[in-house]
């Protein structure tokens, strides 16, 4: 483990609780870093500790993310639909349903991916989160990202573009231009949702090149 991703590691675990590092030889600690386990916990620390969803009561359930714990590309929206909300998992109805053949198209399966939002609960009418309710609950998401740890990050929509690059901007201003966020490549694009309201020619070879990119970037 690099340097870089040990003090990921170790950022996640403070967020979690853990402020001390077993050295104990009898432990196997391959199991207990084990991004898959490591993604539980910290799904059920954001449930009871999260200063946005804890206080939010206008959602069925939490939806914390889904996919390969060992993915090289991950996907991040904004926050979870209605749908999602009901299901538990993020991107399904129409928006996932074109999320999955953005995927095919790519020659991967969703299975091989790891997706997510920044918010983990929905919000009143789908609205945009706030700058203060991203601050509350995207600390998680950061911690979602150092467990994983791809090689490559796709940025669905405005919300997860400004939250990785740090910087406020219009989605269309930003797509199709690689950033990066703690180290790790990120490329901004459309959400689906977006897509959908504006399926043009335009549009859809916009939402190709960029995942073109990203295919090019993890050979």
């Amino acid at each position: 483990m690099d340097f870089q991703r040990a003090k990921l590691h170790l950022e996640t675990s403070i967020l979690m609780g853990v402020d001390f590092l077993p050295i104990a030889s009898h432990l196997d600690t391959a199991h207990c870093n084990e991004p898959a386990s490591l993604l539980v916990q910290l799904s059920a620390k954001h449930d009871d500790t999260c200063e946005h969803c804890s206080q939010n009561n206008k959602f069925t359930q939490t939806v914390f993310g889904i996919g390969n714990p060992n993915a090289q590309l991950m996907f991040i929206g904004g926050s979870p639909s209605d749908e999602e909300d009901l299901q538990g998992i993020p991107f399904v109805g129409e928006a996932g349903n074109k999320l999955n053949e953005i995927i095919t198209a790519m020659g991967m399966q969703r299975e091989n991916v790891y997706i997510t939002n920044v918010l983990k609960s929905k919000l009143p009418n789908n609205r945009t989160p706030s700058t203060e309710e991203v601050a509350k609950c995207a600390p998680f998401l950061a911690a979602q990202v150092a467990i994983i740890q791809p090689d490559v990050i796709v940025a669905l929509g405005s919300t997860a573009a400004t939250f990785l690059l740090g910087k406020a901007a219009d989605i269309t201003q930003l797509r199709g231009t690689w950033a990066t966020y703690e180290g790790i490549a990120v490329l901004p694009t459309f959400h689906p949702a977006f897509l959908l309201q504006n399926y043009t020619k335009e549009i859809r070879a916009q939402i190709w090149a960029d995942m073109q990119q990203v295919m090019a970037k993890l050979d």
